[in-house]
């Protein structure tokens, strides 16, 4: 199965060789499924012909925030309307979670209540799941059709669903411990408050879901629609 990744964004440059970009997180936390993979750097203005050049898709995190005046998010938007009226299946993470909601008629804004950064618990189906989130922004008004999986007191809307072809979630199940601490130290210092980014350290060996999500974001990919 061919997954389109529309890239918006990229990892911060000290981290990409020991770690990764943003795309390869992904066909990281995706191995072993048979899928094969094509990247559509959009930040960087490299998209798409359209939904029919891959067969599900997956939007990746940013630090950039959906609201913003980029040339590269009214045509990612328009895409995403796209793909979702195409019925193939499609994935939003972070950035990618927020960018979808906006796109169908959701409200994204900087969150009043600050940031959340590090391992995070939320409630899903009746229990915990613990992943890495690492932002500031939220979606703070859903879009009609979209149904609640998963949230807690503080990102209500941490994973959405759209019907059973998209499927997105605030955190990130791609971001391991290491990939955390790199980011504390290139992008968290000095905009990040010190005591959220110590609370984070303090838990990077702290277990996470990354793995039971992955399971999930692969199965959606896969399940056969009529």
């Amino acid at each position: 199965m061919k997954i389109g990744i529309l890239q918006t964004g990229h990892s911060p440059d000290p981290l990409i060789a020991p770690l990764g970009d943003y795309d390869q997180l992904f066909e990281t936390l995706l191995a072993g499924n048979d899928f094969t993979f094509e990247v559509f750097a959009v930040v960087d203005g490299i998209f798409p012909s359209g939904p029919e050049d891959a067969e599900g898709w997956i939007v990746t995190g940013s630090r950039h925030g959906a609201y913003e005046d980029h040339p590269w998010i009214p045509p990612l938007e328009q895409l995403i309307r796209d793909i979702k009226a195409s019925g193939k299946p499609m994935i939003g993470v972070c950035f990618g979670h927020q960018i979808i909601a906006q796109a169908l008629g959701g409200k994204v804004e900087k969150f009043a209540g600050g940031w959340s950064v590090g391992r995070t618990e939320y409630m899903m189906d009746g229990a915990p799941v613990a992943l890495n989130a690492w932002h500031q922004d939220q979606v703070t008004e859903l879009p009609e059709d979209a149904r609640v999986l998963a949230g807690n007191e503080f990102c209500k809307n941490a994973i959405l669903a759209y019907g059973d072809t998209v499927w997105t979630v605030q955190p990130h199940p791609e971001f391991q411990p290491s990939f955390i601490k790199g980011l504390i130290d290139t992008r968290g210092k000095g905009v990040v408050p010190d005591p959220l980014l110590e609370r984070a350290e303090a838990q990077l060996s702290a277990p996470v879901d990354n793995t039971r999500i992955a399971r999930q974001m692969a199965d959606f990919l896969k399940r056969k629609r009529s």
